[in-house]
């Protein structure tokens, strides 16, 4: 499983920030769009990821209610990935054939509330599927249990896809969403808060590599 650095900022100094202190970390990271409608919080223009000077590939996490208006924003030859979130205003076919012509692999992220008869039939159209343990749009909102059991569910219907959580991961859970099959978790608010963002980072994957000495053992 892979740790994921997640950047959200509410404006281009932070973003900056953040993005010059992950490259001594990781060489992949998620950049969290918010447009203030879709959830309550907004993020940094978007057009300024087109400026950003940097060594990391990423994926953005559009947690936006017109993701086709944000994609037709952003060209920077950083960018892989395009998660959408499944309960956003867009055709999700058209928009995956729109992320395919761009070479850009598409993702769906849900909500925590949004139910697996909801979104199953989406699954085949993308290549991961993104899961968020928390409701969207702040650092440090508080952990949804339950989302991991829907994982499991998932992981069971869908064994061939890339699946992720976002948010609200830690130290306490981390060990039970690596036991349901995730590839990859986003940690934002505790790499970032507080603290050494790259010590924390480094405690992450320590704690990791310990769960999967367990788990190869056993």
């Amino acid at each position: 499983m892979k740790v994921i650095p997640s950047l959200l900022a509410e404006n281009v100094a932070d973003f900056r920030e953040m993005l010059r202190q992950v490259e001594s970390m990781t060489d992949y990271v998620q950049i969290d769009i918010m447009d203030g409608i879709f959830v309550p919080s907004k993020s940094f223009p978007p057009e300024e990821i087109n400026a950003a000077v940097t060594s990391v590939s990423f994926e953005v996490h559009l947690m936006v209610a017109d993701p086709v208006h944000l994609v037709r924003i952003i060209h920077h030859r950083g960018l892989k990935r395009v998660l959408f979130h499944f309960e956003s205003d867009v055709n999700h076919r058209d928009f995956v054939q729109m992320l395919d012509a761009r070479g850009l692999a598409a993702g769906m992220a849900v909500k925590p509330e949004t139910t697996i008869a909801e979104f199953e039939g989406i699954v085949p159209l993308v290549s991961s599927l993104l899961f968020l343990a928390v409701d969207p749009g702040r650092y440090g909102s508080v952990f949804k249990p339950a989302v991991i059991e829907k994982i499991a569910a998932v992981r069971r219907l869908f064994p061939d896809k890339t699946i992720s959580v976002d948010g609200g991961v830690s130290f306490e859970n981390i060990e039970a969403i690596y036991g349901v099959g995730v590839d990859s978790v986003c940690v934002g608010s505790r790499i970032f808060l507080s603290g050494d963002p790259q010590d924390n980072y480094r405690r992450f994957l320590q704690k990791l590599n310990e769960i999967q000495s367990t788990v190869e053992r056993e």
